[in-house]
């Protein structure tokens, strides 16, 4: 590795505010409507669920939103975070092509999640909440808000996906490190978990069950609201710290990417990643290709339908316009649980409505074995979710090769998988097989 393949910044240069895309969308955003009254919802409507100060961030039009002197305290404990150039990947491939990615596996609780964990948790606090709930899939999100409750002395309540649950048991080992409840999910603790079972004791669960039953939990307690690890324009806006970085990074390096590419469940840490350059496309400048990477079993933009859903399987939230497989669809049990979500955050749906993001569908033995070529040339064990982003940055690579191409790819290394080598244990035994999508009724 040569000596400028690592672009560091200093503390000093860590950003200060984040970038608000929806000041420079051509065609606002279609607004959340009631779940059953089917009109436009007001921020005060929505107070049972998020505090005002959350929901006025999710409305708001500013471009340029401060971040609060104690968020920038805690996450300076691993922020700004590295930007690396994948030389021995480059040369395993043979390919003309530069790959770079940006590093979030280093924060404490190993992935990208913790940028508005720490937010979301410290406005809560600001507004007088004692205990947060939410819903986990692959547990990223639970550790990263079990994480953030724990340092600002808030109660924390997370339902994680029943099969990612049993999957990864060191997932609740790292929340109960930070004092988080943590049960199996669907549960018998909550109405909708309670007609899950009914209907199915043996359920795997999903996202949409554990979101259904996190909300049934905060509207049911006066000290608690709801916090979301993905999917909510504020949540985006508080991961945008990852591109602001990565823009300065590469300014540093001399190189300006070519390709922008993430893994999306919800969205959260690609559209972090990719906005601050789709804003530059927006405004008149530089055009970049941006590709979200899904998995074939839950391909919720590359087969899903673009309408008003609910962001749960019961129907307790508002309708969000949005690229969405169903509220009901219940993916297969692939391990990579952050993106088995039948819906998708409404500023990349509408980004990809608008011609300006193009979304790719890869399966699940293709994205262990790019997992695998990467961990054995770049020494990191990617997550699962981090793989799909490594299976089309190997294929796009290739592409590179094949036309003799100087290309520039970039991608958000989002999480680590070291708490997920029960995966790779069955990738390696064989166990692990495809999965396409299966049409559900909605």
């Amino acid at each position: 590795m040569k000596d400028n393949d690592i672009v560091l910044l200093s503390k000093k240069e860590m950003p200060k505010k984040w970038y608000n895309v929806q000041a420079d969308l051509k065609v606002p955003l279609d607004p959340p409507l009631h779940p059953a009254e089917k009109r436009p919802m007001t921020p005060q409507e929505m107070v049972a669920i998020f505090p005002m100060n959350l929901l006025e961030q999710e409305m708001s039009q500013q471009k340029w939103i401060d971040i609060p002197e104690p968020v920038l305290e805690i996450l300076s404990i691993w922020r700004p975070t590295p930007l690396v150039r994948a030389r021995r990947l480059e040369q395993a491939l043979g390919t003309p092509a530069q790959i770079w990615y940006k590093n979030e596996s280093v924060s404490p609780p190993g992935s990208h999640k913790p940028n508005t964990a720490v937010a979301q948790a410290y406005f809560n606090k600001v507004a007088g909440v004692k205990r947060l709930s939410t819903e986990t899939g692959a547990g990223q999100w639970g550790t990263a808000l079990s994480f953030a409750t724990y340092f600002f002395d808030l109660k924390c309540m997370i339902y994680m996906v029943k099969v990612s649950f049993n999957q990864k048991p060191y997932r609740k080992s790292v929340m109960h490190m930070w004092n988080a409840e943590v049960i199996a999910s669907p549960s018998d603790r909550t109405n909708a978990g309670k007609q899950i079972l009914a209907k199915d004791p043996d359920c795997p669960g999903s996202l949409g069950i554990a979101i259904s039953e996190a909300i049934e939990d905060t509207i049911s307690h006066k000290d608690t609201k709801y916090a979301l690890g993905s999917v909510l324009n504020h949540v985006l806006l508080h991961q945008t710290i990852v591109g602001l970085e990565t823009q300065e990074q590469f300014k540093k390096a001399g190189v300006s990417p070519d390709i922008l590419i993430g893994c999306v469940g919800g969205g959260s840490n690609y559209a972090g990643f990719m906005l601050p350059f789709a804003g530059e496309t927006l405004t008149g400048g530089k055009k970049y290709r941006f590709i979200g990477v899904e998995p074939t079993s839950c391909p919720t933009i590359t087969k899903g339908d673009y309408r008003y859903d609910f962001g749960d399987t019961i129907g307790m939230t508002p309708l969000l316009k949005m690229h969405t497989l169903g509220h009901d669809f219940i993916p297969p049990a692939i391990h990579a649980g952050g993106l088995r979500y039948h819906g998708m955050a409404p500023i990349l749906s509408a980004l990809v409505e608008q011609g300006i993001m193009e979304a790719q569908a890869k399966n699940q033995l293709p994205t262990f074995e790019a997992a695998v070529l990467f961990a054995r040339t770049e020494g990191l064990i990617p997550a699962p979710e981090t793989a799909h982003a490594i299976r089309s940055v190997i294929d796009e690579a290739l592409k590179a090769k094949e036309e003799n191409k100087p290309t520039v790819i970039a991608f958000n290394y989002s999480g680590h998988g070291l708490l997920d080598l029960s995966a790779y244990d069955a990738y390696f035994a064989g166990k692990l097989q495809n999965y396409e999508y299966t049409p559900q009724k909605s």
